[in-house]
């Protein structure tokens, strides 16, 4: 039947007893599931993890443009990772840098929760930071 209207005998169910078959063309079948598959791939939104940098030292009007930036890019979707590296005679006060990523949390609170809290590793101290999820 399939070879008289010059279609393909595809199976389906080659497990099934008896095994189930289908009339298609299989060329036309191939470019229907790809073209579903580019369509889903446009929809999915790919997270990116967006860095930024503090410094041990840093002040208020330098501390708000990073806190705004990062709201910036929490809003676009993405997370954020922040790091303080320490240099110096600065890794003999790690609870400075502890203190400053507490601050930057709270002032991110309203739009971002703590994905991972502030952490040191090496000289540097790493927090990473998700949206929230909306309700």
């Amino acid at each position: 039947m399939a070879a008289d209207r010059n279609l393909d005998l595809v199976k389906i169910a080659p497990q099934a007893v008896p095994p189930v078959c289908k009339i298609i063309d299989f060329g036309k079948y191939r470019f229907e599931i790809a073209k579903r598959e580019k369509e889903a791939k446009k929809k999915q939104k790919t997270v990116e993890v967006k860095e930024i940098r503090l410094s041990l030292n840093i002040d208020t009007h330098d501390f708000e443009t990073k806190a705004n930036q990062a709201k910036k890019f929490i809003a676009g979707g993405n997370k954020v990772k922040v790091s303080i590296r320490f240099r110096g005679r600065e890794m003999g006060r790690p609870e400075i840098g502890l203190d400053t990523m507490k601050n930057f949390a709270e002032a991110l609170s309203e739009v971002a929760n703590v994905e991972k809290p502030a952490k040191l590793e090496g000289r540097n101290m790493l927090m990473f930071m998700a949206p929230k999820p909306n309700k």
